[in-house]
């Protein structure tokens, strides 16, 4: 079986949770899986060393590869299982394109309000408030085997010591830190407010027409929506409270997503019955798009203000993170061939004086209204890279009319070109530039 190293209050976890559910309900997930809570002790003495990092989660294949990250666990998997694929064919290339931007967008651009949610709301002083709740979470994962005070009090005691939740926030720790390299800070928090609010406000328009974001079937792009939206803002309970009461919609697909209090919310594969002529049981589908992707690779409307969030606010940031990532492959800072930072809430241990306070791994970006500046996270460009991959036997011109409505949509049909110089390998958790190579097509 697959060996599924999670935790609960990771979002990460929640996508590949979902999907492995989804693949083994299709029956298409070989052997299956098992989830295996993966303690401290267990980060430390285990996956630490197998794959050079503590991010979570983590997965043991059958055949002993180990993988690290949620694209490189899902893609293993696809390549092994693909009876039921969850992301569309080279046929189909808006809907294939689509689920990769929204992949990205999910993973690296929605976190951020997510993470600030969780812990703004952990806050002394601040109403409403949960942190009882987020240190009870915290705690089950911390100290699992310890009675319920135990664990409350395990998550309450290193939330002040690791994460510094009570100190003056004039040099902020753990997750406060993590959102000021993310460029999360005072100046722009309203403005990431109103990006997620857009993304929200849409999904529950989407959701009163579709069962899935891509039709009538889910897909990658439900996968990864689901880790954030799920973990932060579905479980955490003040902004739990506010998708229940203000995105039904959206509340129905998350438990549809993650098949988990969805005996009403249409999950895929779930059967339904009506009785027929004679009073038998008799099945019927009650899903929307009959059950499938949208046909004639039609990219639901109704996902257009995701895909412009993308590309108004997530793209200029992704390539001005690529000049920033190859000026500093080139400099002196840098020997090819070397480790860059990981994927990381913060910047990487070693590396601070780069990825913070105007270094060389810091670039501008706009978010509403708002001119900030975050850390480059070279995971992102390697993200990229994989979806320069994806889309390479892609002719231009099946795109382009699609993408036109999009500000700057056109030039990422560009990207192979805009990558060279900042090609970038990866080897368990750890990512290295590539010393052989100039260009991610050399």
């Amino acid at each position: 079986m697959y060996k599924f190293f999670s935790a609960e209050h990771s979002m990460f976890s929640a996508k590949v949770r979902s999907y492995f559910r989804f693949k083994y309900d299709q029956g298409d997930l070989g052997p299956g899986f098992e989830e295996i809570l993966a303690s401290p002790d267990l980060i430390r003495n285990l996956l630490q060393k197998k794959s050079g990092s503590p991010s979570l989660p983590q997965v043991e294949a059958p055949d002993k590869t180990w993988l690290q990250d949620t694209t490189e666990i899902i893609d293993f998997c696809e390549n092994a299982h693909n009876k039921t694929r969850v992301t569309p064919g080279l046929d189909t290339p808006r809907l294939r394109l689509t689920t990769f931007l929204i992949e990205l967008l999910a993973d690296e651009w929605v976190l951020v309000p997510a993470c600030w949610e969780r812990w703004q709301y952990s806050l002394n002083g601040q109403m409403p408030n949960h942190r009882a709740f987020n240190e009870q979470q915290w705690g089950s994962f911390l100290l699992p085997e310890g009675s319920g005070r135990a664990r409350r009090d395990a998550g309450a005691q290193f939330f002040r010591k690791a994460f510094g939740i009570d100190d003056d926030k004039s040099s902020p720790r753990g997750p406060y830190g993590g959102l000021v390299d993310l460029g999360c800070v005072t100046e722009t928090v309203d403005a990431w407010q109103a990006s997620v609010k857009k993304l929200l406000d849409a999904l529950e328009v989407h959701f009163s027409e579709h069962d899935y974001l891509l039709g009538g079937r889910p897909s990658l792009a439900d996968f990864s929506l689901l880790g954030p939206l799920y973990v932060h803002f579905y479980r955490d309970a003040v902004p739990g409270f506010v998708l229940r009461t203000g995105y039904p919609l959206v509340t129905e697909w998350i438990e549809r997503t993650n098949a988990e209090s969805c005996l009403n919310s249409r999950r895929y594969g779930q059967k339904y019955y009506g009785l027929d002529n004679a009073g038998e049981l008799i099945e019927k589908s009650v899903l929307s798009d009959r059950g499938d992707w949208l046909a004639d690779d039609q990219v639901p409307t109704t996902l257009t203000p995701l895909i412009e969030i993308f590309f108004e606010e997530m793209w200029p940031y992704l390539l001005a993170s690529i000049e920033a990532l190859r000026s500093f492959i080139a400099s002196d800072d840098h020997e090819p061939g070397a480790v860059l930072p990981r994927k990381s809430f913060t910047a990487t241990p070693g590396f601070e004086r780069f990825q913070r306070d105007g270094g060389a791994l810091t670039v501008a970006f706009r978010i509403g209204d708002i001119l900030s500046s975050r850390m480059v996270v070279p995971h992102q460009i390697w993200r990229l890279q994989r979806i320069e991959r994806a889309m390479r036997s892609t002719a231009p011109t099946s795109l382009e009319p699609w993408l036109a409505q999009f500000e700057q949509g056109a030039s990422i049909l560009e990207l192979s070109e805009k990558l060279e110089g900042c090609a970038i390998v990866k080897r368990g958790g750890l990512l290295y530039s590539d010393a052989s190579q100039s260009s991610i097509n050399a």
